[in-house]
């Protein structure tokens, strides 16, 4: 190994960040060089992506910029696009500019995961992710959106199409953005729409398995269930989406209806950049670990987080392996980052070993479910556990203080509920304006404007 040894780590996500964090404060400067690369210059926290969208927390306070945070590291935005560990170098496509290779020393490989998604007709052209900042903030201006579209009209057919909200999926991500969006758009409607009543709304869960919230009790998803039913929430079990053309959506149970929103948030699958590097994988495309959070044959590699199938050694179970979930993410970082500086010192790396504490889950304001330890909480007391624990997790005194205002501010006014949906195409009037003063007249609409006007937008 070189003098001065070179720490490559790909992602800079949950584990990549928390991993970069420790590696710069336990190592003294000079002691090794700290390279991340994430296509984004910053780690967005998600668990607070619903209430982003929602409007409870500021977009900008849910990401924790890269460079601010980790200044004694190299941060590079860009991709890595092939890896070769046996020679230990790795190709490096940058935002902008040609690609190059960065030799390297150890390897951290924390590229996270990617949506699972399925050959559904019309999935690609119509669905709208729910894994960043971006797809948050634009799936807020379009429920709005469509909230404003169904009070400016006199069609019913348009009204009801653009009051149908659809999710697929009822994981913690799908039951929140589910929950927490249609919290607001209650609120919106009775306060700012004198037009609709909450009645007009129907909001659609779709759900293959026989429950939702697989991480809590069965009697903790059933009384989920029935608190969003009882909000008028329609919730399909052992349903399937089979297409979604032109607004209309087609379900396994034989329903139809057309719908003007479609939010995909059906599980995730690992980073589909594994492909590209020789790094051993299993069965589902995740990274072969150890216990001890190194790459299974190879010393100098290690991995956490969602694409890695670390040894679960809290369970009997043969071959049984952690869940891929922030909590697990953030206590692999640390573990990782500890056994890397232990390597580099001559020392052995100890296994990471972390009973599943539980989950919290915000269901709207004042609403929410949880099972920590064994203890199951409804209602406000979820809610605020929710609360209390993410704002503990997320990284850096900075964004925890943002927060805490962003919802102490959200306590003494309205919430805010206007859509801001020139951020979707910001040059469009100014375009309009050029080709005017060139041609004399307006242009013809582009498929990007006709989807603006109602239909489904792609992700």
């Amino acid at each position: 190994m070189a003098q001065r040894p070179v720490v490559l780590v790909v992602g800079g996500g949950y584990v990549g960040l928390y991993t970069a964090l420790r590696l710069q404060k336990k190592l003294s400067r000079g002691r090794a060089e700290i390279v991340v690369v994430d296509p984004q210059p910053h780690m967005t926290y998600q668990p607070f992506l619903p209430e982003a969208a929602a409007g409870s927390v500021e977009p900008r306070h849910v990401v924790v910029p890269l460079r601010r945070t980790l200044p004694r590291c190299r941060v590079v935005t860009g991709a890595v696009t092939g890896l070769s560990h046996a020679e230990k170098r790795a190709r490096i496509a940058p935002l902008e500019g040609e690609p190059y290779e960065l030799r390297y020393d150890v390897l951290v490989m924390a590229a996270g995961s990617v949506a699972r998604t399925l050959p559904i007709p019309g999935l690609a052209e119509h669905g709208i992710g729910f894994k960043n900042v971006g797809e948050a903030i634009y799936l807020r201006n379009h429920v709005l959106a469509r909230l404003d579209a169904a009070s400016s009209t006199d069609d019913p057919e348009v009204r009801r199409r653009a009051l149908t909200f659809t999710f697929v999926g009822g994981g913690y991500a799908g039951v929140e953005a589910f929950a927490e969006l249609e919290d607001m758009a209650r609120y919106a409607i009775t306060h700012y729409y004198p037009r609709l009543s909450t009645a007009d709304m129907r909001w659609v869960l779709v759900e293959a398995m026989g429950r939702i919230l697989p991480e809590v009790d069965l009697d903790m998803a059933a009384w989920t269930v029935k608190q969003l039913t009882a909000r008028g929430m329609d919730v399909r079990l052992n349903t399937r989406l089979e297409s979604v053309t032109d607004c209309h959506v087609r379900l396994s149970d034989g329903d139809e209806f057309n719908s003007d929103t479609l939010v995909w948030t059906a599980g995730t699958k690992p980073n589909p950049m594994l492909k590209e590097t020789d790094l051993p994988v299993d069965e589902r495309g995740r990274v072969v670990c150890e216990p001890t959070l190194q790459v299974r044959g190879l010393p100098d590699a290690w991995s956490a987080g969602d694409l890695a199938a670390v040894p679960d050694l809290t369970k009997e179970s043969p071959g049984a392996t952690t869940a891929p979930n922030a909590q697990h993410a953030v206590r692999q970082a640390k573990r990782l980052a500890d056994n890397i500086v232990a390597v580099l010192e001559g020392h052995e790396p100890e296994p990471y070993r972390h009973s599943y504490a539980g989950s919290v889950a915000s269901l709207g304001l004042h609403k929410g479910v949880a099972q920590v330890y064994g203890v199951k909480l409804k209602g406000w007391p979820a809610w605020f556990m929710h609360r209390t624990y993410h704002v503990s997790r997320v990284p850096t005194f900075n964004r925890k203080a943002r927060v805490v205002a962003d919802w102490t501010l959200a306590a003494v006014f309205r919430r805010e509920v206007i859509s801001l949906g020139q951020l979707q195409d910001p040059r469009r009037e100014f375009v309009e304006a050029a080709n005017t003063g060139r041609t004399g007249s307006l242009p013809p609409p582009s498929a990007e404007d006709k989807a603006q006007s109602g239909s489904l937008r792609a992700s």
